[in-house]
């Protein structure tokens, strides 16, 4: 996924190869991105039975964290060798590790207290933060009036699409946990922000997301403790897949791709495409729970379609 070789030890400046708008690889890769987090989201929901929410996450970002160690070792990808980051990229380093483990350990409390398709309605408002904020540091980013429409829509899509879900807002503290994935969206938008508008984002994407997840497992571990959550290996089969699928798959490939992306795109463009996880995240729902796509959702998803569209249009 990098374009540099496995002989290169100075990490490429992002500036230059920088896109203005989303080509068919990147369309390709966000859409299935977006694809298996709506899918994630799901599967993380089914497995707080047996695994308990920070103690889950973790294991995501430690399997991750190993998994990518070993593909760095492999692509002889040097993670920290002197003198090749801006200096101080290691403040804004754990700056990003932290806003992205306290996203996550918001997402799993939320999901604790509502719906996966609800927290995660949430989580993703985030590119309204991101559209709000990175343009006053970086003006390339700036939407126009015709995005901002695009960006509306697609908000109204997912909002009918979840309204229509009958009784997850009258669950007991669902609340909560609105407020949670309310929260975790707000983080997850600053800690674009950090990649996007530091030095840090003239870091390898490998660095950035090490960064990130070390740092979440930092914070995880003694946050689970705190909560008095069992820490066992006595899963079943069922838990250990969905552990190892979070961990290679969810902590490692697929935000090793969109850090990657995040180098070369816009952000503002980039993130209208989340819309579509929580819209996912209802299909895995009805095809996993036999619950049925109504009218409804099918409206939800033309208005997706539709709003990333006009975000995306040159």
């Amino acid at each position: 996924m990098t374009t540099t070789s496995r002989e290169t030890t100075a990490p490429q400046p992002l500036a230059g190869a920088r896109k203005t708008h989303l080509d068919a690889l990147a369309t390709t890769l966000l859409l299935a991105c977006c694809l298996f987090w709506g899918f994630q989201q799901a599967l993380s929901k089914a497995t707080l039975a047996e695994v308990a929410p920070l103690y889950q996450a973790l294991w995501r970002f430690a399997l991750g964290s190993g998994a990518l160690l070993l593909w760095c070792r492999w692509r002889g990808i040097p993670l920290a060798a002197p003198g090749t980051a801006p200096r101080g990229s290691w403040r804004y380093g754990l700056l990003a590790g932290a806003l992205f483990g306290g996203e996550f350990i918001c997402l799993f409390l939320g999901l604790q207290y509502t719906s996966a398709a609800r927290v995660t309605m949430f989580l993703y408002c985030s590119p309204f933060w991101v559209a709000v904020v990175l343009p006053l540091l970086v003006p390339s980013e700036r939407l126009r009036r015709v995005q901002w429409l695009g960006l509306g829509g697609a908000l109204v899509g997912v909002a009918l699409a979840l309204a229509d879900r009958s009784g997850t807002a009258a669950m007991p503290g669902a609340w909560r946990g609105d407020l949670l994935g309310l929260l975790a969206g707000l983080l997850w938008a600053l800690t674009t922000v950090v990649l996007r508008a530091t030095p840090l984002g003239q870091v390898r994407a490998e660095t950035q997301l090490l960064y990130q997840m070390g740092v979440a497992c930092l914070l995880l571990a003694p946050g689970s403790l705190l909560m008095g959550e069992r820490w066992h290996l006595d899963f079943s089969a069922f838990a250990w897949t969905s552990l190892w699928v979070q961990g290679l798959i969810g902590g490692f490939v697929s935000y090793l791709i969109w850090v990657w992306l995040l180098g070369r795109y816009p952000a503002t463009r980039m993130s209208s495409f989340v819309f579509l996880t929580p819209v996912f995240t209802l299909v895995v729902g009805s095809l996993w729970l036999g619950e049925p796509v109504t009218a409804t959702l099918v409206g939800a998803l033309v208005l997706v379609a539709l709003g990333i569209w006009l975000v995306n249009r040159r």
